[in-house]
């Protein structure tokens, strides 16, 4: 029988509402569900413990200087004043491993105590920073000569990617959402590199959630509204289905970001709704016909397979994760350009029978994906990074 890790989790992402927080709550939740021992390590309105079985929380309070970096979520220059209490906790606690996921203040303690204590750590990537950065770069300095900002945000990309691939170092095992990944940060750290999906809930998001059942074609989104989700090329869609005749349609924009204002200023049939979950963020997916996710950025892409596993066939980009997702031409179409997003458009507006067996065929795909079988793998990963301390251990050992 293998032997069951103690771990201490330190999600960078874990109150907020995005892919990270839902994959660090659904684990949490998995440990809970098997009784394994997990000590939970996040950023909270208030520093407090709380114990829900097997689990245990310890949440730290950011400070007033802390930095927004996206919607909710905050930088805390000033968050290694908890490094003295996350310690005691770690020492009561006694960890066999300890897992990170990202290059912010909450991991940033983490991967410090790992090293102190000597507690093997596995890293898991969950957002590319370097490829935000980029387009927000992009988004501020526009007013620049195209061949001065495509020069700067390369620039800043390769360095914080730079740095990134440097931090992931530490790790002794390292998880990523899509080969490409896997397959970089193996490269450039040296270290063991597995991949790490995600699950989709395929109860919550079922076509059986439809509520609308009108003539209206619905192209649908659901993500925050910022420049890094590209999510201006909703408006140029538009502009080019109507300049193709078409007027039967609408677009459903769910989430919340800068751009929103942008969007009800330069779109003429968008339902743009703010954040849902629950019961209406499933309605909303499952009234959609097609979904359309134009961003670049994602190293995963959650959204897609909801889309997938409500019925609803996506057309994303041929950049990031999202295109290990979606299979092209059964459960939607990737994008190599504009111009592709345009013509799958057309293609699945005036071909119902085509869209109708993309629909049947998304939620079959997406029903093959299970979060149990995401999260044994990642218990694999703690046992490997504990294996490979302890070879190392026994080596200098004997070198000694």
């Amino acid at each position: 029988m293998k032997k069951i890790p103690r771990v201490a989790f330190f999600p960078d992402s874990f109150l907020e509402v995005n892919g990270v927080a839902m994959t660090s709550k659904r684990l949490i939740g998995y440990a809970k569900r098997h009784g394994y021992p997990y000590l939970c390590i996040h950023a909270g309105k208030k520093t407090e413990t709380a114990t829900d079985e097997s689990v245990k929380y310890l949440s730290l309070k950011r400070s007033v200087v802390s930095v927004p970096m996206d919607e909710d979520l905050k930088y805390d220059p000033l968050f290694q004043r908890h490094t003295n209490r996350v310690l005691r906790e770690l020492m009561e606690f006694k960890p066999d491993v300890i897992h990170i996921t990202g290059l912010n203040d909450v991991s940033i303690v983490g991967a410090y105590l790992s090293w102190k204590l000597q507690i093997p750590m596995v890293g898991s990537w969950h957002t590319n920073l370097h490829e935000f950065a980029a387009r927000r770069l992009t988004r501020m300095f526009r007013f620049l000569p195209q061949k001065t900002l495509d020069s700067m945000t390369g620039f800043a990309e390769r360095k914080i990617m730079d740095g990134a691939v440097l931090y992931y170092k530490m790790p002794k095992v390292i998880l990523s959402p899509n080969q490409e990944l896997v397959d970089l940060l193996g490269k450039g750290t040296k270290r063991v590199s597995r991949i790490m999906t995600r699950g989709v809930d395929t109860d919550k998001f079922s076509p059986e959630k439809r509520t609308v059942h009108d003539d209206i074609f619905r192209f649908g989104f659901v993500g925050r509204l910022r420049a890094e989700k590209n999510v201006r090329l909703l408006a140029d869609l538009e502009k080019k289905l109507l300049e193709a005749g078409k007027t039967n349609f609408k677009f459903v924009i769910v989430g919340e970001g800068n751009e929103r204002e942008w969007l009800e200023k330069n779109m003429k049939n968008a339902e743009i709704t703010g954040f849902l979950d629950g019961e209406k963020l499933s309605e909303a997916y499952a009234n959609m016909d097609v979904f359309v996710f134009p961003s670049e950025t994602d190293a995963f892409g959650n959204v897609a397979q909801e889309a997938n596993a409500s019925g609803v066939p996506a057309i994303v980009t041929n950049q990031g994760g999202p295109k290990f997702i979606i299979k092209h031409n059964e459960s939607g179409f990737v994008a190599e350009n504009f111009d592709d997003f345009v013509k799958y458009s057309l293609a699945l507006m005036d071909n119902p029978e085509k869209l109708a067996v993309m629909k049947k065929q998304s939620r079959t795909n997406a029903m093959s994906s299970s979060w149990d079988a995401v999260f044994e793998a990642v218990y694999d990963a703690y046992r490997e990074a504990i294996e490979i301390a302890e070879k190392q251990k026994a080596e200098k050992a004997e070198a000694a």
